[in-house]
C-alpha cells in the first residue's frame, strides 16, 4: 500500500536529494524539513442566502532564508494543512533553484469555488486577507494565485491588505494581479510557457536520441487549466502534435492531433473537451497510459503512482503540476529509462515571473511583454543547464567544475533530475543559513 501523505512523500525526496550534498550539517537537516509559520484561521461568512458558514484557511511559511515568503493560496474542498505545509517547502525549493530572493509559502482556503457565488468568494477572500493583514506584506509574505484562484482573487487581497496598510506602495504585497492594478504582462502565461521552455532546453541535450526539439513529438496533457492549456498552446505553435487532453470531467484523444484553441472554444462553450467532435473519450485514469513523446501532468497531485507508473508510455515526464508524480513512481519510472523534469523546474516559470512582478512593482515600472519573455526563457534555460550539468557529472562520474566531489553519494544508484534539481536548491539553502549566521 502506497503512502500518499503529502509531508511523508516531501521528506522521501528530501532525503534522497541530500545523498548528493557534501557536508551538510544534520541538524540543518532537521531545520530544513520543517516549516518555520503555520497560521490556521477559522471565520465566518455571510452567504447571499443570509446563512453563516464557517470557513478554515492555511497560511504556512516554511523557510525565509533568502527573503520573503512566496507562495500561492488555493482554494479546493479537500485542501489539508499538510498539503499546504508540503507545498510550502516545494516553493522553498523552487525558488532557491531558479535563483530567485524569495523564500517558500503557502495559502488554502477550504471551499468549492464551483459552488460559490463572485459575492461569496470576494466576501471569503477579504476576510481571509483580514485575518492575515499582519503576517503578509511585501517583504514578509507575498501571496500569488494557485489552484482555483486568478488575478480577481488577487485584486480583492491587495485592495483589502491596501485598506489596512494606507500610505505606502503595496502593490508588492501580492502577485499575480491584473496589469491594469500592477501585474505584470505574460504573468497569466508563465507557469504553461515555463513548462515548455524548460522541455525544449531538455530536449536539446539530445538524451532521447529520436526527440531533440519539439517539432512532431506526441504530446498528452492531463489537465486543460491555465497551465495545461497554456502550454499545449506553446508546444502547438512549435510544431508538437497533441494528441490528447483532459479536464476534471475527462479527456479526448485524436492520434491525429488535436488543435488546442479549438478545445478552448469548446470548452468554454460546454464547460467540459468531453464530447468534441471528431475525438475518441477517454478517462483521465487511461490517458496517462497513452503511447507518447511527452506526457504534461497539469492535474493534482499523485496522479502516477505504484499501481500505474509501469502502464506509463512516454519517453518524458514534464511536472506542470505539483507532485503529480509519487517517490514510489519515481522509481519505477527510472528503472524503466523515463525521463522526469520534476515540478520545482518544471512549473517554476510561475514564481519566475511573480518575482519580475514583485521588481517591477518596487520600482514602479511595467516592462512590456517581449522583455517579460525573453527574461523568463533565459531564466529557464540557465536553470536547465545547471541541473543537467550537476546530473551528467555524477553519471559520468567526473568531478562538477566549482563543486566539491560528493562523498556521499548511494553506491552504484543513478540519480534522478529531480533529486539533483533538489540537490542544488537544498545545498543554496543551506550554505546562505551559514553564512548569515545562527544567533543568538
Amino acid at each position: 500500500m502506497e503512502n500518499f501523505d503529502p509531508i511523508a512523500n516531501s521528506e522521501e525526496q528530501f532525503d534522497h536529494a541530500v545523498c548528493y550534498i557534501s557536508e551538510l550539517k544534520k541538524g540543518l537537516i532537521e531545520f530544513l524539513k520543517k516549516p518555520k509559520r503555520i497560521n490556521i484561521i477559522n471565520f465566518p461568512i455571510e452567504m447571499d442566502d443570509g446563512s453563516v458558514r464557517s470557513i478554515q484557511g492555511y497560511r504556512v511559511i516554511h523557510n525565509r532564508v533568502f527573503g520573503p515568503g512566496k507562495g500561492g493560496i488555493r482554494y479546493h474542498p479537500d485542501v489539508t494543512m499538510e498539503e499546504v505545509i508540503a507545498l510550502a517547502k516545494l516553493m522553498t525549493w523552487k525558488c532557491a533553484l531558479v535563483n530567485i530572493p524569495f523564500g517558500g509559502a503557502k495559502g488554502g482556503v477550504v471551499c468549492n469555488t464551483k459552488e460559490l457565488t463572485e459575492s461569496e468568494l470576494r466576501r471569503i477572500t477579504r476576510r481571509f486577507t483580514s485575518e492575515l493583514s499582519d503576517n503578509i506584506g511585501p517583504y514578509t509574505d507575498i501571496p500569488a494565485p494557485d489552484m482555483y484562484t486568478n488575478e480577481q482573487t488577487m485584486a480583492w487581497i491587495f485592495d483589502t491588505y491596501d485598506v489596512l496598510h494606507p500610505g505606502e506602495n503595496n502593490r508588492p504585497v501580492v502577485t499575480g494581479k491584473p496589469v491594469e492594478m500592477g501585474g505584470s504582462y505574460g504573468r497569466n502565461e508563465a507557469t504553461g510557457m515555463g513548462v515548455y521552455h524548460v522541455t525544449e532546453r531538455f530536449l536539446s541535450k539530445a538524451l532521447i536520441a529520436d526527440q531533440q526539439t519539439v517539432a512532431g513529438a506526441r504530446v498528452v496533457v492531463q489537465g486543460f487549466g491555465n497551465v495545461g492549456s497554456i502550454s499545449a498552446q506553446a508546444f502547438f505553435r512549435n510544431g508538437a502534435k497533441i494528441i490528447a487532453v483532459s479536464d476534471s470531467q475527462g479527456g479526448v484523444f485524436n492520434a491525429e492531433g488535436l488543435d488546442p484553441e479549438v478545445l478552448l472554444a469548446y470548452k468554454n462553450k460546454h464547460g467540459s473537451i468531453v464530447g468534441m467532435p471528431d475525438t475518441k473519450n477517454i478517462t483521465n485514469e487511461e490517458i496517462l497510459e497513452l503511447e507518447c513523446d511527452i506526457l504534461v501532468p497539469a492535474a493534482l497531485s499523485n496522479q502516477i503512482h505504484l499501481d500505474n507508473a509501469g502502464k506509463i508510455n512516454a519517453k518524458l515526464i514534464v511536472e506542470a503540476a505539483n507532485s503529480p508524480v509519487t517517490p514510489k513512481a519515481d522509481e519505477i519510472l527510472s528503472e524503466r529509462g523515463i525521463y522526469l523534469l520534476p515540478d520545482i523546474l518544471a512549473n517554476a516559470g510561475g514564481v519566475t515571473v511573480s518575482y519580475f512582478e514583485w521588481v517591477q512593482n518596487h520600482a514602479n515600472q511595467q516592462w512590456d511583454l517581449d522583455e517579460v519573455n525573453t527574461r523568463l526563457q533565459k531564466r529557464m534555460y540557465k536553470t536547465v543547464d545547471t541541473v543537467f550539468s550537476r546530473w551528467q557529472g555524477f553519471v559520468v562520474g567526473e568531478e562538477i567544475p566549482s563543486e566539491q566531489e560528493m562523498t556521499n553519494k548511494p553506491p552504484g544508484q543513478k540519480p534522478s533530475f529531480r533529486s539533483i534539481a533538489l540537490s542544488i536548491a537544498i545545498d543554496r539553502v543551506a550554505k546562505a543559513t551559514l553564512l548569515r549566521g545562527i544567533w543568538p
